[in-house]
């Protein structure tokens, strides 16, 4: 019985230290891996995850909202500590949230809002002024034209977070008679083929447009793919964001104006940093604003972004390391 004892009680000792030792398991939600930032996204996030002492465990849902409710449900099977979420779809990824609420598990919604539920936290850039960043300074070099708005997928909020940036700036001009919108549409997809689409059929018949802003620099080279069938490229003024190497390219070769660089490094450090105090059971840190997301205030971190155009490549996206000099002039 003493020797029964004596075992029982190393079991418990093992079980206990290992208990303590366990790392901080966190569960990455991604919508897919098409465009460049993602997976940069992806990289940087899993590096500092671990960096934090955790692990992440990583889960791509290739644009489907019902596969990511079943990636969830298995990350969640899976003991999860926490769920960080890319929504593929803003309303659909709500279930998500009942479904990890059920299990004890809390929800950081990355860069993309879920909208209508109980939302634990919500880690983005602040994509109201990145549309303004846009527009304000497309309408700096044509004050007055024609415009076309080409917007993301309406599943995503952060096209119309984007698009309400873009009317603040472009609706005084266009109350006065000095800007009008030509094209306002929203994608199905955050891809070139979208804006393409969208630009020809507006271009077959008339090819009289001034600028162009698009939710991203995916949908900015379909338009200048566009553009360039009818040898207009160069000469129309265009705004995307995410900083994708094509798009510093084309900047460097004049068919895009602009793009908006995210701090994508800051972004995933903050959700790595949330996920894993969150798991060790402490409060956030620098949440210190609140997003209406139509059910709850949800606790935020909002990071700023910065314009990339072609006199300060150099200074921002090289400087950072975000990519290199021979990637972008070869």
């Amino acid at each position: 019985m003493k020797r029964i004892g004596i075992i029982l009680g190393w079991l418990v000792m093992v079980i206990l230290i290992t208990g303590c030792n366990q790392k901080p398991k966190i569960g990455f939600l991604m919508d897919d891996l098409n465009n460049e930032r993602w997976k940069k996204d992806k990289e940087l996030f899993v590096q500092k995850v671990e960096e934090l002492g955790g692990i992440a465990v990583v889960e791509v849902a290739n644009t489907d909202p019902q596969k990511q409710i079943l990636q969830a449900q298995s990350l969640i099977d899976q003991d999860v500590d926490v769920l960080v979420v890319v929504p593929v779809d803003l309303l659909e990824a709500g279930e998500i949230v009942k479904l990890a609420h059920r299990n004890y598990v809390p929800v950081i919604s990355y860069d993309r809002l879920i909208k209508d539920c109980n939302l634990d936290y919500y880690i983005s850039t602040d994509n109201i002024n990145i549309g303004e960043l846009q527009a304000n300074y497309l309408t700096k070099i044509s004050p007055v034209g024609k415009y076309a708005l080409i917007s993301g997928p309406k599943s995503d909020y952060n096209a119309y977070l984007l698009r309400l940036g873009w009317m603040n700036i472009l609706q005084p001009l266009i109350d006065k008679g000095d800007i009008e919108v030509v094209v306002d549409e929203f994608s199905n997809f955050w891809l070139p083929d979208e804006a393409y689409r969208i630009m020809t059929n507006y271009l077959k018949n008339t090819q009289d447009v001034d600028a162009i802003i698009c939710g991203n620099d995916a949908l900015a080279s379909g338009a200048i793919i566009a553009l360039k069938d009818i040898k207009k490229n160069g000469n129309v003024l265009i705004a995307g964001q995410d900083a994708n190497i094509q798009a510093v390219r084309n900047i460097v070769a004049g068919d895009q104006t602009i793009t908006i660089y995210k701090p994508i490094e800051a972004l995933a450090f903050a959700a790595a940093d949330a996920a894993i105090k969150i798991a060790d059971g402490e409060a956030p840190s620098n949440m210190n604003i609140t997003v209406n997301n139509g059910k709850r205030l949800v606790p935020a971190i909002l990071l700023e972004a910065s314009i990339v155009n072609r006199q300060n490549i150099k200074m921002t996206v090289i400087s950072e390391g975000f990519m290199g000099e021979s990637e972008i002039y070869n």
